[in-house]
């Protein structure tokens, strides 16, 4: 990879996680020769293993240290109009007056549909989408929770929560997690006054990947496992949407376990989680896949991949990848992590041709990610310098703007 922000980048994660450059380099294996240049700007470049060592050290996810996150457009400018709405919708200005009442012909029902449906383009990496209806929906739902009747205000608070937490999403993806949480924490609160009690947990979960981005793992880890085990307590799992949402907190914790280095604790917790994934087929039929949390035997068995690929067990990860039959509802995000980490296993392999394969087959499923995605286009930079070019490379190069 090479980046003129990857040595400003390091240094700020370095610094987060109060480590000197000695530390850092004895926690991630990597030459504090190496760190010092790539800090001081004297080196701009890093081969893939290198930056994913150097993550590992500083705790945060790999696409924390590539760079801009894949919501940003081409240009960089991510604060642009467009996302001053969406900022201002999530944090509204103080002392404004309340929000106007809801009109004679406006419909909760459609008003749902329309939040799933902003979800569903957010899955498929349609961030410019979000970002233009996402304002309107948050306004709407805040006057139907403020100023409905009685009966309806339950409801406006869910679509309320619903539309808070894809704020929060949509912050994570253009690397503004402060907001994000802020998102979060009014989408928590609004979910407290409607009537669904798995709304709570599920952005609880989207609280902590955000986390997660933060480097915050032990805070991860710990809301995910109290969230998952007060459900368990509360007999809210006997559902399918229950038992998704339960399922998702418990990834979620393994997946920062497995950051904070406690890989066979995080290997456990997804065993676990997969042996109850095959349960959701077998439980009263849940709502709106749109609108809860992703938890199946296909997602897990993505997680599971993802996680071996992390922490150096690339053969491992490709025999859990082997013949994997997704569900219908898996939604286009997570086929693109999939077929990114089984890129990145073989990479690790020195399997060039295998990573473009795979790849290839990620342009044709998620041509927007894969062109937004910074790991997409780490993967194929790193395989653009070695001496000999697989057939298909130099499309795939041109495809994200890496071929010279």
């Amino acid at each position: 990879m090479a980046s003129e922000d990857l040595g400003r980048t390091l240094r700020r994660l370095r610094r987060l996680a109060d480590l000197t450059q000695e530390e850092l380099a004895e926690r991630s294996e990597v030459s504090v020769d190496v760190i010092r240049q790539l800090e001081q700007g004297r080196k701009h470049s890093a081969r893939l293993p290198t930056l994913h060592a150097l993550a590992n050290g500083l705790g945060v996810e790999l696409t924390t240290l590539l760079g801009d996150p894949p919501a940003v457009a081409a240009t960089g400018e991510n604060d642009g109009p467009r996302f001053v709405a969406v900022r201002r919708a999530i944090m509204p200005t103080l002392w404004e007056p309340p929000p106007p009442p809801i009109g004679p012909d406006f419909s909760l029902d459609r008003l749902r549909e329309q939040i799933a449906d902003a979800w569903t383009h957010y899955h498929a990496a349609e961030f410019d989408i979000v970002m233009k209806v996402l304002p309107g929906l948050i306004a709407d739902a805040r006057s139907a929770a403020v100023t409905g009747s009685e009966k309806g205000r339950g409801a406006g608070f869910a679509a309320l929560g619903k539309a808070l937490q894809l704020g929060g999403h949509v912050a994570v993806r253009m690397g503004k997690t402060d907001l994000a949480l802020t998102s979060l924490e009014r989408a928590v609160d609004a979910a407290g006054c409607s009537s669904d009690p798995l709304l709570v947990p599920m952005i609880v979960n989207s609280v902590a990947w955000t986390y997660q981005r933060q480097g915050r793992l032990a805070d991860a880890l710990g809301v995910a496992l109290r969230a998952a085990d007060a459900m368990k307590a509360a007999g809210h799992t006997g559902t399918a949407d229950g038992l998704k949402v339960w399922g998702a907190l418990t990834m979620s914790a393994a997946t920062s376990a497995a950051r904070n280095s406690d890989y066979a604790r995080a290997t456990k917790m997804m065993e676990a989680a997969e042996k109850e994934a095959a349960h959701v087929s077998k439980l009263p039929a849940g709502t709106d896949n749109r609108m809860v949390s992703v938890f199946s035997p296909s997602s897990v068995r993505i997680e599971r991949v993802r996680l071996a690929v992390q922490y150096g067990h690339p053969e491992d990860a490709l025999k859990l990848a082997k013949g994997m039959r997704l569900s219908k509802d898996t939604p286009p995000s997570w086929r693109t992590w999939l077929l990114l980490d089984v890129a990145r296993a073989h990479t690790d392999l020195g399997d060039a041709s295998g990573a473009v394969k795979t790849l290839e087959s990620l342009r044709r499923v998620a041509p927007t990610w894969m062109r937004h995605h910074t790991l997409a286009v780490a993967i194929v930079r790193d395989l653009w310098s070695l001496p000999n070019h697989p057939a298909g490379l130099r499309a795939l190069a041109e495809f994200v703007g890496v071929a010279s």
